[in-house]
């Protein structure tokens, strides 16, 4: 699974977009539940945290991702964060305020269904949303320049680096979708009446900024891989395939944290189980 990981700087259009993994379904069950005893583990370890970033261009398929992904873990050990447009108190904050306050706790797995790359990726797109940040420095599109962009990525890296430093292991995952299937998906939404809810107009005008996003994306992607919160290029036009990989990737990852195991019973506790026992059973 190093392949898909981001160690030198990429080219998107050279990376492939489609990988058929026989059994895919199949093996994705049985890595789950591996990943939801590991997870089991982490919540009684309390220890560390997981940090799992989902980009990726619409209908890249970050939904079904989580869906599937994670269906074996206990409620109570992950929590799902999806990032939509700032609200009027999150524009109050920086940028990386409502990210923050969504970390998971020390135990916990959190899902950032789109994250705080959000920052560097929609808004370079569209700078003028820049402006809706009111910062001191920006009064004008034009103070959105290559130094601002330089700054952002700068405090993502030490953002990331700080919460790594502090126990939270990161993924991220770049669900790499081509051109052609994202069209095919889009049809499928306006097509199958069920999936109707799903589109929305504005998925085709973004659309149309498909070459600058891909630019955007291999950028943040080459400045921000790092051996603390890698990146990892996932191929996604096969659902099922991602999917897996997705999990193989994570769960060959915290295998190999080998202090993370249950706690054990306190010395006292142990001596007078037995008496715990007959205790109940004398009830």
């Amino acid at each position: 699974m190093e392949k898909y990981k981001v160690t030198s700087n990429i080219t998107l259009k050279e990376l492939e977009t489609k990988v058929v993994i026989n059994d895919a379904k199949k093996e994705l069950k049985q890595v789950r539940k591996k990943l939801g005893k590991i997870q089991d583990t982490m919540y009684a370890h309390g220890k560390y945290a997981v940090l799992v970033c989902l980009q990726g261009m619409d209908t890249a398929g970050k939904d079904s991702l989580i869906r599937e992904v994670f269906r074996d873990f206990n409620t109570r050990g992950i929590i799902v964060h999806s990032f939509k447009v700032p609200t009027d108190l999150e524009l109050k904050h920086d940028y990386l305020w409502r990210h923050y306050i969504a970390l998971p706790a020390r135990g916990k797995f959190g899902i950032f269904n789109r994250t705080h790359y959000e920052n560097v990726l929609v808004t370079r797109v569209h700078p003028e949303y820049i402006l809706g940040e009111n910062l001191p420095t920006v009064t004008k599109v034009e103070d959105v320049n290559d130094a601002f962009w330089d700054k952002r990525f700068q405090q993502i890296n030490e953002f990331e680096q700080h919460i790594s430093e502090n126990g939270t292991i990161i993924f991220k995952f770049f669900l790499n979708l081509s051109k052609k299937e994202q069209k095919s998906r889009l049809l499928r939404r306006l097509e199958k009446q069920e999936k109707n809810w799903k589109f929305s107009p504005g998925d085709l005008k973004e659309r149309e900024e498909w070459d600058l996003y891909q630019e955007c994306y291999e950028d943040a992607i080459n400045r921000t891989s790092k051996p603390h919160a890698p990146w990892y290029a996932i191929p996604a036009d096969d659902k099922e395939s991602a999917r897996y990989l997705v999990a193989k990737i994570m769960y060959d990852t915290l295998k190999e944290y080998k202090d993370i195991e249950e706690p054990e019973l306190d010395d006292e506790i142990k001596k007078h189980l037995e008496k715990y026992k007959e205790q109940l059973n004398n009830e």
